[in-house]
């Protein structure tokens, strides 16, 4: 398996991109895999809701890699979570784009850093997931450049696909110029209400838009998934029973379920 850099990506806040984030990296490590999050939002939400600070240790984020202050090797961070490492992010991030305005090769930055990881053998990660910005930035460009696939949280509300569209066009733009063997890996419904029609429309028409693009699994509004964050902790290891954690269990085996050797007919 080559596939090993995800972004997690929609332009718009507040779908569920570091929910999923902290929560497939979760389920991955529960099934033996060994898995590097690297927060790549200024507000630094993946960062707290893995238990470690967004205030804290300001030279050992991704910042300092992306400003090229440090490789990317020593801003990696150990989580409480066995096999599953960090890096961190914080406010500073927010002044990279206009630091880094007369560096001409600043899209591949993170890309380069990446392909030390991935070509160092003590690293050995399954999996390397990006939580995106919400915005179409020089931080989410870096993200599809460095990235061989993307997942989309779509959140289940009024004008959610129109919000898709937009970002289509910049994934379609970065594939034409910068990363041609970019694909989108899935979507995956999130906030879903089954008692809101709406839901129900907006999941009708993903589906018949994106067909088998669309993960079967669909992660519902429940509390507890909005309160693991504040403890430091996925809402897997925080709730196992809840309905949100059945459903990231049940996208994490659908996740994996797409890498499997698909059997030959001969």
């Amino acid at each position: 398996m080559d596939k090993k850099i995800i972004s997690v990506i929609n332009q718009k806040g507040g779908v569920g991109k570091t929910t999923t984030v902290i929560n497939l990296a979760a389920g991955l490590i529960m099934k033996g895999k060994k898995i590097l999050v690297i927060d790549l939002d200024p507000q630094g939400n993946a960062t707290t809701g893995l238990g470690l600070s967004n205030t804290e240790n300001s030279e050992l984020t991704i910042y300092s890699v992306l400003n090229g202050n440090k490789k990317i090797s020593e801003v990696i961070q150990s989580t409480t979570f066995d096999n599953l490492n960090l890096v961190t992010s914080n406010v500073d991030l927010s002044g990279l784009e206009v630091e880094t305005a007369g560096d001409s090769r600043r899209a591949f930055k993170l890309k380069d850093e990446l392909a030390s990881i991935l070509n160092d053998s003590r690293a050995s990660y399954d999996y390397i997931l990006i939580d995106c910005p919400p915005s179409l930035s020089l931080l989410t460009i870096m993200a599809l450049v460095a990235s061989d696939e993307l997942i989309v949280p779509l959140q289940t509300e009024f004008f959610a696909l129109e919000g898709l569209t937009q970002l289509m066009k910049t994934i379609e733009r970065i594939r034409s110029n910068l990363n041609p063997s970019l694909i989108i890996r899935g979507i995956i419904l999130t906030m879903y209400d089954k008692r809101n029609k709406l839901s129900g429309q907006v999941e009708q028409e993903a589906r018949n838009y994106f067909k088998e693009k669309v993960y079967q699994t669909v992660v519902p509004r429940n509390v507890r998934l909005s309160e693991a964050p504040s403890h430091g902790v996925p809402v897997l290891l925080y709730d196992k029973t809840c309905p949100g954690s059945k459903s990231y269990f049940t996208f994490t085996d659908e996740f994996l379920n797409q890498d499997k050797p698909v059997e030959s007919a001969a």
